[in-house]
Parts: structure tokens; sequence; C-alpha cells
């Protein structure tokens, strides 16, 4: 018993101090884009030409849209410099068209639930996680927000395995044709009032996998959505960072 605690001792404390303490990520890492349509020669396309998803916009102003976004380097490595991704992991928005980051505009980010759902929800939050059809990406990087690295369940935000149990629906993947029933019942099941998550590209524009007849290109149109967590997959971060700020509980100074 000795060792065991002599040797919990020396392991130290292994849970992220996030959000008391920031988390230096990889500087690789590609997170919030910076937009310079100055640094790319009059009139060039290249980094929309060679998004995969179209989520480049030149008109009227250079712009990218973070929900359609995949975070890939082609945009980078066909530019000029006219898109860069910076090392920032806050990426998550309440509305849609918060998603769409443009040159020159101000920067939106999640913001808390309205007062009566955050009484309700700001202490113990529970979801029911359905994947309509993703690549099993965006699921493992939540699945690791409930290991000892992450530990959600300190802030009071836990999975469950029935709806009947959960406050909250998470989505991710594109919602395809044979999920649609599946994801419909679920959402009735969980009782009013109730919140909707939606984690990943595809769960918001369908991804890579946009507009095939398989898909219904994500939940927008399909379910009211609380939360947009960008990203493909969203980085563990992104993921907690957003919960956080939905249910009111990042330090005043980050919020």
């Amino acid at each position: 018993m000795i060792h065991a605690i002599v040797s919990r001792i020396k392991q130290g404390h292994r849970t992220t101090r996030y959000p008391r303490e920031p988390i230096q990520l990889p500087e690789r890492f590609r997170g919030y884009p910076r937009l310079n349509s100055a640094a790319c020669p009059a009139g060039c396309l290249a980094c929309a030409a060679a998004c995969p998803t179209g989520a480049i916009s030149s008109t009227p102003r250079l712009s990218i849209d973070l929900g359609k976004c995949l975070f890939c380097p082609e945009c980078v490595q066909a530019c000029q410099g006219g898109v860069q991704f910076s090392n920032d992991a806050v990426l998550a928005a309440n509305r849609r068209e918060d998603l769409i980051v443009t040159e020159g505009e101000p920067r939106c980010m999640a913001q808390a639930l309205e007062k009566k759902l955050l009484s309700l929800f700001g202490r113990s939050l529970k979801f029911r996680s359905v994947v309509a059809g993703g690549c099993n990406a965006c699921e493992a990087d939540t699945n690791v927000l409930s290991t000892i690295g992450w530990d959600v369940g300190r802030f009071g935000i836990q999975f469950v395995a029935s709806p009947r149990h959960a406050d909250g629906l998470w989505v991710t993947g594109p919602v395809t044709e044979h999920m649609y029933e599946a994801l419909m019942m679920t959402y009735e099941a969980i009782p009013a009032p109730k919140i909707v998550v939606a984690c990943g590209a595809c769960a918001i524009s369908g991804g890579p996998f946009m507009n095939s007849p398989e898909v219904r290109n994500g939940i927008e149109g399909i379910l009211p959505v609380d939360l947009y967590i960008p990203g493909c997959p969203p980085h563990p971060l992104t993921i907690l960072d957003g919960l956080l700020r939905l249910t009111n509980k990042l330090p005043k100074d980050k919020s």
C-alpha cells in the first residue's frame, strides 16, 4: 500500500489544469485563422480553389467558414500568406453565422446559455451522443474528455447511455440517411427543455461528405443547435472550452 501511495505522489497531477492555466499546444496545431488579403496578389483565389469543402470566399472580403473548414493545410500551401492558422483552439460558437471568420470583423465566441437554462444545466449537464455516420475521429476526441487527463466530469458534464437521462443531444457525423430516424428518435426521447451540440465539421455542414446523396449535410435545418464546435476533428481543448463557455464556467479573465 505504501509503495502505491509513494508512486502516486511521484506521478503528480495528471489532469489538465485548464481553464485555471493555459495549455501549450504544438506549433503545428492549426486553430483560429488569420486572414490577410493584402498578402495575396490582386485577384488571386488560389486558397479558395484549393479548399476541398469550399470554406473560403473572397466576396466581398476574404472569409473562411469554420463550419466547413477541415483545418487541412491545402489553403496555406496554395496561398502566399493570405490564410494562416494560429495556435488558438478557442473556436466554438452559438450561432452558425458566427463560425464565418471575415477579415476585419470582430471575433465571435460562444456565450453562456440563457439564464433559465443555465439555472437548470449550469451545475450538471448530461449528454446522449448520437454518431450520425461519422468516421469516429470526433467521437475519439470527445471520449478522451472522460479520461483522467481531461476529466470533464469535474465540471458536472457527463455522457449517459439513455436519452431519458440526458439534458442534451451530442451529434457527430454528417447525418446519413440511415441514421436520420435514430437521431430524431433520440432527440424526441430527451426530456424538455433540452440543448443540442453539433461537434465537428460533419455535424455542422457535412464536412468531407458534403452534398453526398447519402447524407443530410449535418443537423443544420434539422434540429435547433445551441453550440457549434468546429474541427475535423475538434481538439479536446476546443470541445472543453466550448462547453465551459456554454455553462459559464470559465474564469472571468478568459470569458
